[in-house]
């Protein structure tokens, strides 16, 4: 396994880590993306750490706290072998409380949290949103807290825009409160938008990026091809509506690349998508989700391989789509990005 460092932060984190929102899976969203229970969490978690991936992330929302709740009874026994990340501040009741990131819903979140997970400290907590309502100074000096006190150890956001973390970087370090050190963001072949703004100011500031839905909300499967209808048992088929939008020239041209490039490599078109990732700048680990344990090891299997400049170039050039204003000058004219040299790894 090879590990990167989380951001601008001394925390060493495994290139592939493990999304555990199939834990417990209820509703017509989390109960479509999986039903693991603890036994079968506990066999999925004994994989990932003899494989040498030792992040696992969850979140409040997931199922209601039902995913913290079987991450923690499969981790118990080997708390110390893991590190644990977690994300609040959606909704998780109808009280007026019950959401956002107030001193109040914070101190709380992370209790109840702390207690779903059976452990004393959480290693990175997340804020799943922006919550506009809520003063930055007010959040920035509750996290400041948490990790004074010792129940989490990193911080780090997720679905911001870039005006949010720099603005909330610039508060941090005005008071020495805790910085941003990771960003989760939606990152795939078919949804490159993190690209545009997020990942230059995760190289400038340093914050790493964690990958979710790497597979395009389950369109990168290798089950879906130009053509031909939905596969029998896909989660599009209930969850469409809730993920990132993609057309479908763009998501049948890439996947025709990946075909292509997993013909060349002898990999399946998953394990080619995850790879790419793993090529791309800023990005600190990336989230694989698994039902059960064939899913797992084929994702696996993305890892301790190399995929050549020209097939690199191939999946790019098949991936690519005109960016909005501001960006595209810095992409088409040539005086822009004389001065915008691109981001390298």
């Amino acid at each position: 396994m090879d590990y990167r460092f989380l951001g601008r932060s001394g925390l060493k984190v495994p290139v592939l880590s493990f999304g555990a929102g199939t834990f417990g899976g209820t509703g017509p969203l989390f109960g479509a993306w999986g039903t693991t229970d603890a036994l079968e969490a506990r066999r999925l978690i004994e994989i990932c750490l003899e494989a040498g991936v030792t992040l696992f992330d969850t979140a409040d929302v997931y199922s209601s706290g039902a995913s913290e709740e079987v991450l923690g009874a499969a981790l118990k026994g080997r708390r110390d072998s893991a590190l644990i990340s977690t994300k609040t501040n959606l909704p998780m009741g109808d009280g007026p409380n019950d959401a956002g990131s107030s001193r109040f819903r914070l101190i709380r979140a992370v209790e109840d949290a702390l207690r779903r997970l059976g452990t004393d400290y959480i290693d990175l907590l997340q804020l799943h949103a922006f919550d506009a309502a809520t003063p930055m100074e007010e959040v920035l000096s509750t996290l400041d807290v948490l990790v004074r006190d010792g129940k989490v150890r990193y911080v780090g956001v997720s679905n911001f825009s870039g005006w949010q973390i720099m603005k909330a970087l610039a508060v941090a370090d005005r008071h020495g409160w805790p910085r941003y050190v990771a960003n989760q963001v939606y990152y795939s072949l078919i949804g490159r938008d993190y690209e545009w703004d997020l990942m230059p100011l995760g190289a400038d500031q340093g914050l790493g990026a964690l990958v979710w839905s790497p597979l395009g909300w389950g369109r990168l499967t290798g089950k879906i091809r130009r053509g031909a209808p939905l596969p029998e048992g896909s989660r599009l088929q209930d969850t469409a509506s809730y993920g990132p939008p993609v057309e479908d020239e763009n998501l049948f041209r890439v996947v025709d690349a990946l075909e292509a490039v997993a013909a060349e490599v002898g990999k399946t078109v998953p394990q080619v998508a995850l790879h790419w990732l793993t090529t791309r700048p800023t990005v600190s680990s990336i989230i694989i989700g698994a039902r059960n344990e064939e899913q797992l090891r084929q994702n696996l299997g993305a890892i301790g391989w190399t995929l050549a400049p020209e097939q690199i170039a191939k999946l790019d050039e098949a991936s690519a789509v005109t960016v909005p204003y501001p960006y595209f000058p810095y992409r088409r004219q040539e005086g822009f990005a004389r001065i915008n040299p691109p981001i390298t790894g």
